[in-house]
């Protein structure tokens, strides 16, 4: 008759639970094993004397080393001066080998000895005869236990202790007899789940052949729990794996319960409370819609779309029996997370000057998650007072809805101008955590705007009031793999905005402009970037646009080494005047130098053009180093860069410092 064992789950998962220092179960015979035969009674013996030599103990386990010459911690015979006596109370440094797993235990299998390995924990400390014969048997039983998980269910671990110099070598020889194959797989009640039974059965990675490996009926039976809660049955429950092992044919027989539970089509969200949002904005951010059917990955993503809205501390999706027939509902509980908070940025840019920003944000202001913010910017050359509603996952997942007002001064080299502006804007947006390929946006602007330039032919400076309505709009197509620190991939830009002026008389032209970025790693710790922007201007002459509405070039995120907007066609008095076409580009090497930080070494390159083509000819450029740490939320970036043929003017170093990369 076979022997045969029985697993619990628990059993078959208790050789990896040993290596987080859990406890085991044995495998338990079918067949209660026959009772040991009644103990002999002892034959009366001389009485013991306490001062006598221990004698040898059979079956003790482990040979202690009988060498010639006493190793420290020892001392000689005084009757027989040949002979070592191993005290148990000395101690002395040992190490330990592995024999007779090559080609069975893989890096997982080695990583779970050492974690839970007894004399691996205390390998650097002088230990006594005692001690070392300790862990060498709790170490057997470790090894005893991840073979059975490993399907080697008749392997033999046996110690040996020998010398080594002056140290103690522990070795634990392992034969691991053949390995034991699964032989059937059944998954009662699995036929209720109808026409998706022969898919489902189709999901266990186990087949008749495979070894028996605790690691992959685990996985098994996850993967078996996943498919069956993505193809629509939200109340399936699969039993633990019980795995009969015949010990004659070395095979098993692994049963694993099925009771899928029907299959259901998504019904409602609905809200314990509103204290955060309903459920009918939280069906918004979701990607399935009522009448598909039940995925319970759907409800995962959803739930982790739930807390990046930054309004939740917690979120908990429970799927619940449907009021309509045929369907699951989705009870939503939330934990609001605080509404309000503060932020401030500081930053330096050369030609940009200092400035200092705060805001306030209300982020549930108006529900469903309408942030009212209340923005600041007090600088050397910049002064911002605004005021934005935002609504994010407006009617959809991550697309956002924002309209504003703001009232600005700014002073630049080029022009001075001080105006007020009504926006709106309504776009589909990438972010870290959910990086989208395609991105656009589509607005509104009304500006009125007074600016001060020069007049081009005499130098005399002169102040204009204009009116200006604008439909921005921008198309990007993102194939890189990170938002903030891209390694790899490209990137693909467009903007277009028809704008309107008037400023004695009503004309329109339109603003276009096209980018594209690559990016390329040379190894592990090198980065090959590079950039081009062109952009033009039509439909107008150069002198009748708002010179804040011209293109120019120049600073941190164009051509570096230069003032902010100081390339280009310039006036009788030195400043730049913009223009009506652009051509940019830049090329990096990032590398990573040291921990979170790294090093960037650039050239960059762009003119400014009075016509309404971009060229390529009369380029400044300019080149430098610059440092970046990577902190959990972005590269910061500190870039010093010098002009290499620089107009008369332009300052021999420029300094900018901001968050994330250049481009």
């Amino acid at each position: 008759m076979a022997c045969v064992d029985r697993f619990s789950a628990g059993g078959i998962a208790a050789a990896l639970l040993l290596a987080m220092g859990g406890t085991t179960a044995h495998a338990q015979d079918i067949a209660p094993p026959a009772p040991p035969p009644p103990p002999v009674p002892a034959a009366p013996g001389p009485e013991l004397d306490p001062d006598s030599p221990m004698a040898d103990l059979p079956d003790f386990g482990v040979d202690w080393p009988d060498l010639a010459t006493p190793l420290p911690g020892e001392q000689a015979d005084a009757t027989d001066p040949d002979a070592v006596v191993v005290e148990g109370a000395a101690e002395r440094r040992y190490r330990y080998a592995l024999q007779g797993v090559d080609g069975i235990a893989d890096p997982l299998f080695l990583q779970r000895f050492r974690e839970g390995s007894a004399l691996e924990a205390h390998d650097d400390e002088p230990s006594n005869a005692a001690q070392i014969e300790r862990r060498a048997r709790q170490d057997v039983e470790l090894l005893d236990e991840l073979m059975r998980a490993a399907g080697y269910y008749d392997a033999r671990v046996r110690p040996r202790i020998g010398a080594e110099a002056d140290t103690i070598l522990v070795t634990l020889d392992v034969t691991p007899g053949p390995r034991y194959t699964i032989d059937t797989v059944a998954l009662p009640g699995l036929d209720a789940a109808g026409p998706r039974a022969d898919e489902l059965r189709g999901a266990l990675t186990l087949n008749p052949g495979d070894p028996v490996d605790a690691d992959k009926v685990v996985a098994a039976e996850d993967k078996l729990r996943t498919t069956i809660g993505s193809q629509g049955f939200p109340f399936a429950e699969v039993g633990e794996p019980a795995l009969v092992v015949d010990h004659d044919t070395r095979t098993a027989t692994l049963t694993l319960d099925v009771q899928p539970g029907g299959e259901r089509r998504f019904g409602r969200i609905i809200t314990t409370n509103d204290r955060v949002f309903d459920g009918d904005h939280a069906q918004d951010i979701a990607r399935f819609r009522p009448g598909q059917l039940y995925n319970a990955a759907d409800v995962d993503d959803l739930e982790r779309a739930i807390i990046q809205t930054g309004l939740v501390s917690s979120v908990k999706l429970t799927p619940v029996e449907g009021e309509a027939p045929g369907t699951v509902d989705l009870s939503l509980a939330m934990e609001p997370a605080p509404f309000r908070t503060i932020g401030a940025e500081i930053g330096y840019g050369t030609g940009e000057g200092a400035r200092i920003e705060g805001n306030w944000t209300h982020r549930n202001f108006v529900k469903p998650e309408g942030a009212l913010t209340l923005r600041g910017v007090l600088g050397t050359l910049e002064q911002v007072a605004a005021t934005t509603l935002r609504f994010n996952n407006f009617g959809q997942r991550d697309r956002v809805l924002t309209v504003g007002i703001a009232a600005t001064s700014l002073r630049r080299e080029a022009f001075q101008a001080t105006g007020f502006q009504l926006f709106s804007t309504l776009e589909r947006q990438s972010n870290i955590f959910f990086q989208k390929p395609w991105t656009w946006s589509i607005g509104t602007e009304l500006v009125a705007t007074d600016e001060r330039d020069t007049i081009v032919g005499t130098g005399e400076f002169r102040r204009r009031t204009y009116f200006i309505g604008a439909l921005p709009a921008s198309l990007t197509y993102d194939a890189s793999d990170d938002l903030l620190n891209p390694t790899r991939g490209f990137r693909l830009g467009g903007r277009l905005s028809p704008e309107v002026s008037l400023s004695g008389s009503v004309f329109g032209y339109a603003r276009l402009q096209l980018d594209a970025s690559y990016y390329q790693p040379v190894n592990d710790t090198l980065v090959a970037a590079a950039r081009v922007r062109i952009g033009s201007i039509l439909g107008a002459p150069r002198d009748g646009i708002a010179p804040s509405r011209r293109y120019y070039a120049g600073g941190g995120a164009s051509v570096r080494g230069y003032g902010f907007q100081a390339i280009g066609p310039r006036d009788p008095n030195g400043d730049p005047i913009g223009g009506l076409s652009l051509t940019e580009f830049s090329l990096e090497a990032r590398a990573k130098v040291w921990g979170n930080f790294g090093a960037v070494a650039f050239l960059d390159g762009g003119n400014i053009y009075t016509d309404t083509s971009p060229g390529i000819s009369d380029f400044r450029y300019g080149a430098g180093v610059g440092l970046r740490y990577y902190s959990n939320f972005g590269p910061i970036r500190i870039d010093v860069g010098t002009p290499l043929n620089p107009q008369p003017g332009d300052s021999r170093i420029a300094v900018y410092v901001s968050l994330g990369q250049a481009f």
